[in-house]
């Protein structure tokens, strides 16, 4: 058993702070930044007396599923993984002594690599009990099994989960007890259906069409009185029109919310479904709205908006909520604090708070009581040391076209120093302030960090993340040039002294920017990167998203070759570092083992890391770990 945790809980508020301390020269270990964090993702079961939460052991190497009683004080652990084989995906409090937990794995179906989920049962009473799969085996094993459309929390013994065990890739939707396994269908899979949506009373109501052979989409919606007549609500192309994202039904069932675009930017609606009367609810003007939406626990109604572009990343409509988090915001004005769980009550809730230089902390607070305990901190080690805050700022691309990013400058900057430039991944995803341990590393070694929102990246409009459609490598790649020409000009790079670091679309850029332009950086990093656009297109064959890689990537052999780092190994000049995870499914590994091998072949200076039972997302400890080790060796090797 592993050593008993130890949880200080106070009745006053303990806020983690930068330290007054200022920043000595001396070296912080690699492992601050690298570590997981120690605490993650909890939950708070229904009646808000038990979380649950994983806590990672840095030293066993194992992420722990563990509930701590507020009550009693005891703690439990319930589920333990190496993260190197099976790891914990995601898990939910079905009731106050059950919890659901989806466990994710990599596998090959047919010699096709694949990522599989399954569904477990835990008795959160007794770490003594074994975890119960939940769906049996038949016939046919669905690749993913822990599809939950609803936990109906009116009826703690059942979920509804959608399972393609009728047809292969069409789910149906059945009525699953937690406990017995037992099974009802109440929707078979049809109409190319791919994904389903309830209303808040847990009826099946909204069904999202996609044709994966042409890529038609569009959704589809079944009326509560006539359950065999589907009528469409919308419908787009899912590769020339702008699509449309149901997120979720208003307590009244006949009121959808859906997230659509006005004009260039993605805005928030709603429409009766009877009547068929739109009413626009959100907008900004500048940014895409790109959150979900906050529900009432307790009366099940719509109270607000998750948006990272609104003031604290929450919009509230209801009163009580607005005033809790004015409350907030004005007891901790130097951290961004957001409700992240409550009670089925509310009276019961976790608060977190973070800023660019303060770390994550978990609260348990008590409404009633007027109570607010420190539940633990995500990365402890890093308390008392100075770690500077992010600057938005703006530049423009060589054709005038605006570009924004988080530059982030060590401690004690004064005049050009050697800078980080860091593309992220996606590329259909952005950067965002808050708390970043790469960026906070990379600046306790002395680095400026650059990370840029390039074209192609999400939340500027529809515009501007369709730049990313057949467009790696091109305008995309040279918003990442511009950028360093910006810090050059600024006085704020060196101009010998930057390296280019990503990971994912990031390390493909990474590679991409040594290829398009070998006189620029002065070394590169790609993690789990893409080197080859043709085979990524011809290997999506395999999978039902192929025509949607082909509308993205291309289909050009010619010009993917082009724009390919795997086909243009001669024009690098610069040292590079290859990481990659053996178990990746995102990004197969053979990307970064065949770039090496070209690398070899044209006698080029790399080197090449590959992470045994490593993932997409660093899950495994000690992987996270030699990659921040590498990392650090490498850029003192070339930047210093």
């Amino acid at each position: 058993m592993l050593t008993r945790m130890l949880l200080a809980l106070s009745v006053l508020l303990l806020v983690p702070t930068a330290n007054s301390t200022a920043y000595s020269a001396q070296s912080v270990p690699t492992d601050y930044f690298s570590r997981l964090p120690a605490y993650a993702k909890p939950g708070l079961s229904p009646s808000g007396n038990k979380v649950a939460f994983i806590r990672n052991f840095e030293k066993e190497q194992l992420a722990v599923l563990t509930t701590l009683d507020m009550v009693t004080g005891e703690t439990l652990y319930l589920l333990k993984t190496d993260n190197e084989k099976i790891k914990i995906k995601w898990f939910e409090w079905a009731n106050d002594k059950t919890l659901i937990v989806s466990a994710k794995f990599a596998s090959k179906r047919k010699r096709t690599a694949t990522m599989e989920t399954r569904l477990v049962v835990i008795d959160a009473t007794d770490e003594r009990e074994e975890a119960r799969p939940l769906i049996g085996r038949r016939e046919h094993i669905s690749q993913f099994q822990d599809n939950v459309i609803d936990f109906l929390p009116d009826d703690p013994e059942h979920i509804l989960i959608a399972l393609d065990q009728d047809t292969v890739n069409l789910p149906s939707v059945y009525k699953v007890n937690i406990y017995s396994g037992e099974k009802t269908r109440i929707e078979r899979g049809k109409r190319q259906v791919r994904d389903w949506l309830t209303d808040q009373q847990g009826r099946l109501r909204i069904g999202y069409f996609t044709n994966y052979k042409t890529g038609e989409k569009g959704s589809i919606i079944s009326m509560p009185e006539t359950p065999d007549s589907w009528d469409s609500l919308f419908e787009y192309d899912g590769f020339s029109e702008q699509p449309i994202f149901p997120i979720g039904f208003a307590k009244d069932p006949d009121v959808l919310y859906y997230k659509r675009y006005n004009g260039d930017k993605k805005a928030l609606y709603k429409m009766n479904i009877r009547t068929k009367q739109e009413e626009l609810v959100f907008a900004d003007p500048q940014h895409d709205v790109d959150g979900s939406l906050i529900y009432s626990k307790k009366t099940k109604e719509v109270i607000g908006l998750r948006d990272a572009h609104v003031t604290g990343g929450r919009l509230y409509w209801d009163k009580d909520r607005a005033n809790l988090q004015k409350a907030f915001d004005k007891a901790l004005p130097d951290t961004s604090n957001y409700l992240v769980d409550f009670s089925a009550d509310e009276n019961i809730y976790i608060l977190y708070t973070e800023s660019d230089s303060i770390p994550g902390a978990y609260y348990y607070g008590n409404r009633d009581k007027k109570t607010l305990h420190l539940l633990f901190e995500q990365y402890p080690e890093l308390n008392g040391i100075q770690i500077p805050q992010h600057k938005l700022i703006t530049y423009k691309a060589r054709d005038g076209v605006e570009i924004q990013g988080y530059l982030t400058l060590p401690l004690g900057f004064d005049g050009p120093v050697s800078t980080i430039l860091m593309p992220h991944g996606g590329p259909g995803a952005r950067e965002y302030d808050g708390f970043d341990t790469w960026t906070a590393f990379l600046t306790n070694q002395g680095y400026a960090v650059f990370r840029p929102n390039f074209r192609g990246s999400s939340g500027y409009g529809y515009e501007f993340s369709q730049s990313q459609m057949k467009g790696w490598g091109l305008e995309m790649q040279d918003d990442l040039a511009d950028a360093v020409t910006f810090l050059v000009n600024q006085k704020i790079a060196t101009p010998e002294k930057v390296c280019i670091v990503g990971g994912s679309y990031g390390g493909y850029a990474a590679m991409m920017g040594i290829v398009k332009t070998p006189d620029l950086y002065k070394c590169a990093v790609s993690f789990a990167g893409v080197s080859n656009l043709k085979k990524l297109v011809i290997s999506a064959r395999k999978y039902t998203n192929a025509k949607f890689v082909k509308n993205q990537i291309g289909d050009d052999y010619d010009d993917l070759e082009n724009r390919s780092p795997y086909y243009n190994v001669e024009k690098i000049k610069t040292p590079i570092l290859l990481i990659h995870g053996q178990d990746d499914r995102v990004v197969n590994v053979a990307q970064s083992r065949e770039m090496a091998d070209e690398l070899e072949d044209e006698d080029k200076e790399f080197e090449y890391i590959e992470l045994e039972h490593g993932d997409h997302n660093l899950s495994v400890q000690k992987n996270r770990s030699a990659l921040f080790d590498a990392l650090d060796a490498f850029l003192a090797k070339h930047l210093d």
